[in-house]
Order: structure tokens, then C-alpha cells, then sequence
């Protein structure tokens, strides 16, 4: 599970997300996320950017450990 952390947000906003979420019956953070996860529905966000993004993990490739051996394309 992913985690974010929101600083300097400005006045008045968490007090109107504890509204909201009493609101729907959702905790904060369930109405934090609600948000969040509808204003991002549907985006096209182009697979170029995805795997260009910066996650804070990284894949270890190790071709001869997997048996993987490369080629020389014909051209």
C-alpha cells in the first residue's frame, strides 16, 4: 500500500475534510483517499510518464541470472 504525507495545506482545509467525512461516515483518511482517487479518475496518463515516474523502488535486471543472453538485431 502507497503512502502519502500533505504538508501546508491551506487553513480551513483539514477542518472541511473532517466535515466531508462525517458527512459520508468515512474516517479522514477513507474520505482523503475517496477524493483523491475520484479526482484522478480516468486520467490518461501515457505509459512513457508511468514508467518514467520515480516510485522510490527499484527492479534489479540481471539477464544472465535468468538465462537471458542478448542478440544482435538484423537490420
Amino acid at each position: 500500500m502507497e503512502q502519502i504525507v500533505i504538508r501546508n495545506l491551506p487553513e480551513g482545509t483539514k477542518a472541511a475534510l473532517r466535515v466531508r467525512a462525517a458527512r459520508h461516515r468515512h474516517s479522514v483518511e477513507a474520505e482523503a483517499r475517496a477524493i483523491l482517487t475520484a479526482g484522478l479518475a480516468g486520467e490518461d496518463v501515457p505509459m512513457s510518464v508511468l514508467l518514467a515516474a520515480d516510485t522510490g523502488q527499484d527492479i534489479d535486471f540481471e539477464p544472465e541470472r535468468l538465462g537471458l543472453t542478448a542478440r544482435t538485431p538484423e537490420l
